[in-house]
């Protein structure tokens, strides 16, 4: 069959955005799945709407370009556009089949199973179960309208991304990673239990961590060394250094195959501090920025969220990032149920001592799929009325209590302590405007939106 693949993400964007830090990045769900459709031997194309213009490119490109299935994939977020897409193909193509998949199906499927657009849901993983369903749908079997995917258990056995899906090169996100630039993930699943996430990763992919070997990593390292001779790259997962022994080999392997190229991780404050040797092995192999979600500087804040870190902790990873010179791309929330302005000033009063390289600030969003989410429900707070607004922005309020106005004056001086070392001029002050716009929340969604309105 020809398959083609849609990814709807242009919620925050908007269309024309395929250039540029993330607004370039491969969807990794796409690529696996578009190579597990090779592998069977369909022919799969993309729509992604990043590269598009307006809803009427879209529906022309429908019109010409719509294979026989038609697969969406969606976070929360992408929910109004991701159908709005399925409808488009409903009245352009109503002989199309269309399957959804993603987080936000694999959640809330029952969201998805009353819209007449939508063919089949499959919830999970997709790999092994999208292409099934495409060979009963080719012998004339009916097609449940949500399905359970099958999980891979060992992910050495899923193929890996199908990168020539996607026609526009990956672009690094901070000047001193530099192009040609790829993203990898080496596992799925997370094994740490904040209520702002879980259990949302557990209904996608189970309880426990399944993680790629580092010779399967290293393998497509080498690929796509061949393929790009890349200059540095990503690994996505939520925590890679999660597991000590997978990353001491990983940064053995990578210095012995020549693939110590500078490249960027996600990890935790704990894990930072009670493996200071771990941390100087990802050094010597490459590592340039620790992405690390600090969340909050109250240790009452912490312990609410069931992070599973401290304050103290906080400080002492990022001193010793500092020791061994890997930059600290900080994320954390403002605007948490519960949380006083005492304690916000407390988060403010711990990025001081940290001294982060990029400060990535949040005002708290409330995620389908989380205790928190729920917690939120109960209580009566979420200001949310569509799904658009599931997204990790701040400049719109998200819930009742916190007084808003303050905490965007606080992410202002928040953001304004970045360090930016050894960025170009022009960047600086790039970020030092973007710091100050943000005292100014409806400016700064005034900006977005206009920009959105020219492309759209």
């Amino acid at each position: 069959m020809k398959v083609t693949l849609i990814y709807p993400g242009i919620t925050d964007c908007g269309f024309n955005s395929l250039k540029g830090n993330e607004g370039s990045w491969i969807n990794h769900g796409l690529g696996i799945l578009s190579s597990a459709l090779k592998n069977k031997n369909h022919h799969v194309n993309l729509i992604d709407l990043r590269r598009l213009m307006s809803w009427e490119h879209y529906s022309s490109v429908v019109e010409d370009e719509l294979g026989e299935v038609a697969g969406i994939t969606m976070m929360s977020v992408d929910y109004n556009s991701a159908v709005k897409a399925a409808e488009i193909i409903r009245k352009v193509k109503p002989e199309t089949k269309i399957f959804v998949g993603g987080p936000h199906p694999s959640i809330c499927p029952e969201q998805l199973e009353t819209e007449d657009c939508v063919d089949c849901v499959v919830k999970g993983e997709a790999e092994i179960t999208f292409p099934a369903l495409l060979d009963d749908l080719a012998n004339g079997e009916k097609i449940p309208k949500v399905v359970q995917g099958q999980r891979l258990e060992n992910l050495d056995e899923a193929p890996w991304a199908d990168r020539d899906l996607f026609t526009c090169p990956e672009e690094p996100f901070v000047y001193f990673l530099k192009p040609p630039f790829v993203t990898l993930i080496a596992a799925r699943g997370c094994k740490y239990n904040c209520n702002f996430c879980q259990p949302a990763e557990r209904i996608m992919f189970g309880r426990a961590v399944r993680r790629r070997s580092v010779a399967n990593i290293i393998g497509e390292l080498k690929y796509l060394r061949d393929k790009y001779d890349f200059n540095s790259f990503m690994l996505h997962d939520d925590c890679l250094t999660e597991d000590r022994d997978w990353v001491i080999d990983f940064c053995k392997q990578l210095k012995a195959e020549g693939l110590n190229k500078p490249f960027v991780v996600q990890s935790r404050a704990d894990i930072i501090c009670k493996n200071r040797d771990m941390v100087e092995m990802l050094r010597d192999a490459g590592l340039k920025l620790f992405i690390i979600g600090f969340e909050s500087g109250s240790d009452r804040v912490l312990k609410f969220l069931r992070k599973g870190c401290t304050r103290r902790q906080n400080i002492e990873a990022a001193d010793i990032c500092r020791q061994f010179g890997i930059k600290i791309w900080a994320n954390y929330m403002l605007g948490l149920p519960t949380e006083t302005k005492e304690e916000v000033l407390e988060t403010l009063s711990m990025l001081k001592e940290i001294r982060p390289y990029h400060c990535s600030p949040a005002f708290y969003t409330p995620h389908p799929g989380s205790d928190l989410f729920e917690m939120g429900r109960e209580m009566g707070i979420h200001l949310i009325t569509s799904h658009n607004s599931y997204r990790r922005n701040s400049y719109e309020p998200k819930i009742k209590g916190p007084d808003y106005k303050f905490l965007a004056n606080i992410l202002s001086k928040s953001m304004a302590l970045a360090q930016y070392q050894g960025m170009p001029l022009s960047l600086r002050l790039k970020k030092k405007f973007q710091a100050r716009i943000a005292r100014w929340p409806m400016v700064y969604r005034f900006l977005k939106s206009v920009r959105k309105i020219i492309f759209q």
